[in-house]
């Protein structure tokens, strides 16, 4: 009987528990970004780029994808020979 009772009240802990829980809402206004081409304010930007200019922007973002890829990367550089093992 104790043990029924002990669990009763493990569930209606748990039960009251949920019902107490807090509305999760955004209550704050969406906010606006700017286009990435249009900002120059950041220390990291390159030193040849130019704020406002679509094409420059569009160009960078192809090289720097262009530099992740590993096929493009593995083709630039030949191959390393294989270690050759002495008896």
């Amino acid at each position: 009987m104790m043990m029924r009772s002990t669990m009763a009240l493990a569930v209606l802990a748990l039960v009251a528990a949920g019902c107490a829980e807090k509305a999760q809402t955004a209550t704050a206004s969406k906010k606006v970004d700017a286009k990435a081409w249009e900002s120059t304010s950041s220390p990291y930007a390159a030193a040849d780029w130019k704020g406002g200019d679509q094409a420059a922007w569009e160009a960078q973002m192809r090289t720097r994808a262009q530099g992740q890829n590993e096929y493009s990367r593995s083709a630039a550089t030949p191959p390393a020979a294989a270690p050759t093992k002495t008896p």
